[in-house]
């Protein structure tokens, strides 16, 4: 209990002292070119702002859950010859599904990149 006391109030005064620092070094003027709305590496609410096409992110979407779901073959393969014939079964159920998932994303037109 008393540790949990020590974490709070150490932490809870580095807080402190950080925004008491902030306040002394930091810049005192204002600049109005600073107080101005700013998103995305564009100026806020631009004109000609160029936006992808809902095809880029989705195909980054899609790659990202695949890529994370092949990251599971690497331990996979590295016990891959003390493993019993049951961890086979289910690693090729596992493919399986991720095969699904592909060929219904492409069937889909997910990784169709004409506009």
């Amino acid at each position: 209990m008393i540790e949990l006391f020590l974490v709070f109030l150490i932490f809870g005064s580095l807080g402190i002292l950080l925004i008491l620092m902030n306040k002394i070094l930091g810049p005192r003027k204002t600049n109005p070119k600073k107080e101005k709305p700013f998103e995305c590496g564009s100026p806020y609410l631009q004109d000609k702002v160029n936006t992808l096409p809902i095809k880029y992110y989705l195909v980054a979407v899609l790659f990202l859950l695949f890529d994370i779901e092949v990251v599971f073959f690497f331990p996979w393969a590295m016990i891959f010859r003390e493993m019993q014939p049951k961890a086979f079964i289910i690693m090729f159920f596992y493919i399986v599904i991720l095969l699904v998932g592909f060929v219904y994303a492409w069937k889909k037109g997910a990784f169709e990149w004409e506009r």
